[in-house]
Parts: structure tokens; C-alpha cells; sequence
């Protein structure tokens, strides 16, 4: 009876070690993980986009769609917010709120929700217009991410709806042959490439903010035209989007206002266009419309590459500022006519070494065939200062097909060219330091020691009689944009 009482626990007692055996394979057969480093999550989006434009404080929730492709079950090593518990988004994972979560295991060809959340209030002007995140996944070494995307404050966002190979992605903001006006009640940011058509006309009113996502610009597109009617007390500003003190004056931060041929005049009256990359870009793309760009009282400073960049265009101006650019302030190309008074050119880049001049001068270009077709270029500069931080702030590029036509008068020039031709330069001085009063915050207002002072053509300032502040330079003008005014600082 003993015996079999004993044969009976050691018969149990072996079931129950292979049942132990039995269940542990099993065990380790399902944790038996994918560790393929190349295996990658696949996404239902691989961006997640709030783009209700908010009127009120409020939050919404989107969802995404993790998927598992491989046979085997997996280990996502971490799903994280890039910016943490900072981020304005909240994500939730198997019904937990949180920022960021470790080892979550994903059976075989099998799904997981991730739910997204972005709480805003819209009228809290300290909030950035675009507020971006990302979702970060770690999986066997691979790093892949969501980009997730909300726009921040009450604004009239454009946003890029139409996309076409060999174009940056944009939306018509002006339809061919209407006439539409931008009001200043509500800023507007630009989110891919704003495009006036043909035939359109773009109208900007006094004192509205244009802000421009990476990458962004805006686009007059051939026939088209655009009216910056800014005022001396309230301009129109072209910036990034990016409204952080420290981005306050970093170059670069969005593409370019890019003009073709137009049906009528472009102007721009009162305007400070700042940190992209090219201030204006004015351009004949098929064929001379009259091509006539107007630029008054603008300033454009803090372009990572030119201020304004033309190609066989005609623009007139006068007190304007282009300032501060990682290539040239001005690069008249391909011909053209140009007349500029009472303007002020000076480029103290220090961001990087600076391999071209303030100043360039070109007429001619080259086709398709590498043939060159030379095109007439005037140009003509009064009251006016080209400096910078370089030996040479001006160069020539000429061919003798066409005419090379450049007239400086009552001009200071930084230079090491002869300027003692009178009918190329009149009245003119070189390498005289303007003192200005502070170029590294783009200040370029005269000093009252400035050389500068009273050496202004009487003619060329009774046709530009206000400087950009309004003051009267009729008695004894100075050059450039600004006239000193005793007291000011």
C-alpha cells in the first residue's frame, strides 16, 4: 500500500515537472521576439495634423495605428515624446496617459492605438503659431517617428493644399483676374508657399503680420501683382514663424517673396522683410510684362542668403535698408533697370565667412546650351551708402554685347575700385566709415560724428524729401536712409 501510495506522488510529481516543462516551452515560444534590426513598425499616418483653426480653448484627440508586420511577436523598446512632459500633446497608450512609455510588446501581425491629444488656447499670444512635436519609436535599434503638427494661436492660416513635382507644395491665395485684400486683424501664417495667380492682385493692408513656416514663402506668379500698403506707424512684417526671443533675429528661417513678370506694378511702401533666406526675388520668367517692382521705406535685413536678388527686372526705390545678408545685399542679374535713392546697403555678416560682395552688378546669362545673350543694365544710385565688413562691396560682371550702364552720385562706397571717373561716380567718397550706431542690432541710423552727415545731392533729396522716420532732409541731407536728427540718442 506504501509502495503505491509512493509510486503515485512520484507519477504526479513527474506530470506536474513535464506539465512545468510543457508550460515554460510554451512561454519562451511566445516571447520568442522578431529581433530583426531591419523590421520596421508600420504606420496608419506618418504625420498627425490639428488643423482646426481654434476660436475658443479647446482640445481634440486624434488617433494612430501602430501595426506589427512581422510573423513574430515584438518588443518596442520605447515610445516617447520628443519634448516630454513640456510637449503640448498628451498620448495614450492602453488606456494610460503619459509621455513616454518602455517595452511594449506587440503580438505577431497585430495592432496597436496610440490616442493624441493637444490642448490650446488660441489667444494666448505668447504660444507659437505652429506647435510640432514627435512621437520617437524604438524598435531592435531602429528609430522611427510620427510627426505631429497643431497650430497655435487665433490666425488666418494658409496652408499648402495642392502639390505638383518640381514645385514647392502651395495654395492660391489670390485666384486669376480677382482682386484680394489681406486685412490686419488676425496675423497670417503661411504654412508651404501663398501663390497669387495670373491676372490676380494681392493687397496688403497697413499693419498686418505675415509669418512664414520653414521653408514657406510667397509667390506673385507670372501676370499677377502685389500691393504692401504698409504705413510709417504700421508697417507689414515678412518673418518665421517662430516667435521665441532667440529666434528674433536668425537668418534663414523661411524660403522667399518670389515675384515674376507682372500685368501691373509691384509695390511694397513701408515693409520689413527679415530672416529667410532671399528677401525678394523678382525674376522674367517668359517674357517682358513691364516687370516693374517699387520698393519705399523697406527694409529687408537678416537673409541667410541675398536681400534682393532680380533677374532682367525694373525696380525703383527709395530710404530703404538691406542689411545684414550671408551673400549680397543686392544681386541685379541678367540686366535690367534699377534706380535706388536715398538707400542704405550694408552687410556685417558674422555668421559665417562671407565670399561675395554687398553689391553685384551682371548683365548677361547663359542658355540652356551654355550660350551666352548679353541684356542691357542701368544702374543708377543717389544719397545712397554700400559698406560692409569686406575690402570689396561691389563687382562688376560684364559683357561687352550690351550696355553696362552704373551711375553713383553722392555716394559712399566700400571699395577698391577707381572711382575717379565723373560720369560713373560723381561726388562720390570711398572706404569713409559711415558710424553707424549699432550694425550689430541693425541699427543703421547715422551717428552725430558720422562722415556722412550733409553730404547729401540737394536735387536727389527734394525728390525723396521724408526719410524713413519721416524727417525732413531737404536742408542739408545725409546719405543713406536716415537723416540725423540732433538729440535722437
Amino acid at each position: 500500500m506504501i509502495t503505491k501510495l509512493l509510486n503515485n506522488i512520484i507519477l504526479i510529481s513527474v506530470s506536474a515537472f513535464i506539465l512545468l516543462i510543457l508550460i515554460f516551452s510554451s512561454c519562451q515560444k511566445d516571447k520568442d521576439f522578431d529581433t530583426d534590426p531591419s523590421l520596421k513598425l508600420v504606420f496608419s499616418s506618418d504625420s498627425i495634423s490639428f488643423d482646426t483653426v481654434f476660436t475658443t480653448v479647446g482640445s481634440i484627440t486624434r488617433q494612430l495605428k501602430i501595426y506589427n508586420p512581422s510573423t513574430k511577436s515584438i518588443k518596442i523598446s520605447s515610445i516617447n515624446l520628443t519634448n516630454g512632459n513640456d510637449s503640448f500633446f498628451k498620448i495614450n497608450i492602453d488606456g494610460t496617459p503619459t509621455s513616454g512609455v518602455n517595452d511594449i510588446e506587440l503580438a505577431a501581425e497585430d495592432s496597436l492605438y496610440i490616442f493624441v491629444k493637444v490642448t490650446i488656447d488660441p489667444n494666448d499670444e505668447d504660444s507659437p503659431f505652429v506647435i510640432a512635436d514627435q512621437i520617437i519609436f524604438n524598435l531592435n535599434g531602429n528609430t522611427q517617428d510620427v510627426d505631429l503638427v497643431a497650430w497655435g494661436q487665433n490666425a488666418n492660416y494658409i496652408i499648402a493644399d495642392t502639390y505638383v513635382q518640381g514645385l514647392p507644395p502651395y495654395k492660391i491665395v489670390a485666384h486669376e483676374f480677382s482682386d484680394t485684400t489681406w486685412t490686419s486683424e488676425k496675423p497670417f501664417l503661411i504654412y508651404g508657399y501663398a501663390v497669387v495667380d495670373s491676372n490676380a492682385i494681392l493687397r496688403i493692408n497697413a499693419g498686418t503680420k505675415i509669418y512664414f513656416h520653414n521653408n514657406s514663402g510667397l509667390w506673385i506668379y507670372k501676370g499677377g501683382a502685389i500691393k504692401v500698403n504698409g504705413e510709417l506707424e504700421m508697417p507689414i512684417t515678412f518673418q518665421g514663424d517662430r516667435l521665441e526671443e532667440y529666434y528674433a533675429d536668425i537668418p534663414g528661417q523661411w524660403d522667399r517673396i518670389w515675384i515674376n513678370e507682372g500685368s501691373i506694378d509691384n509695390e511694397f511702401e513701408y515693409a520689413v522683410i527679415k530672416n529667410g533666406f532671399i528677401g525678394i526675388q523678382a525674376e522674367t520668367m517668359q517674357e517682358n510684362m513691364g516687370n516693374q517692382l517699387t520698393l519705399n521705406n523697406t527694409i529687408i535685413e537678416n537673409m541667410s542668403g541675398i536681400g534682393i536678388f532680380s533677374r532682367f527686372y525694373n525696380i525703383s526705390g527709395s530710404n530703404n535698408v538691406i542689411a545684414n545678408c550671408g551673400n549680397y545685399c543686392a544681386a541685379f542679374t541678367m540686366g535690367g533697370n534699377y534706380n535706388f535713392k536715398q538707400t542704405t546697403i550694408a552687410n556685417f555678416w558674422t555668421r559665417s565667412v562671407r565670399q561675395t560682395p554687398a553689391l553685384f552688378l551682371n548683365n548677361y546669362y547663359f542658355d540652356g546650351d551654355e550660350v551666352i545673350h548679353p541684356v542691357d543694365l542701368n544702374v543708377c544710385f543717389g544719397n545712397s551708402i554700400i559698406y560692409g565688413n569686406n575690402d570689396e562691396e561691389i563687382q562688376y560682371d560684364e559683357d561687352a554685347g550690351a550696355e553696362f550702364n552704373y551711375v553713383f552720385d553722392h555716394c559712399d562706397l566700400k571699395t577698391e575700385l577707381n572711382i575717379s571717373s565723373t560720369v560713373s561716380y560723381s561726388n562720390c567718397i570711398k572706404n569713409e566709415y559711415p558710424l553707424f550706431v549699432d550694425y550689430q542690432i541693425n541699427n543703421y541710423e547715422l551717428d552725430s560724428l558720422s562722415p556722412l552727415r550733409n553730404i547729401g545731392s540737394i536735387l536727389i533729396a527734394e525728390d525723396v524729401p521724408l526719410d524713413i522716420l519721416g524727417n525732413n532732409r531737404t536742408e542739408s541731407p545725409d546719405l543713406g536712409a536716415y537723416e540725423f536728427i540732433p538729440g535722437r540718442f
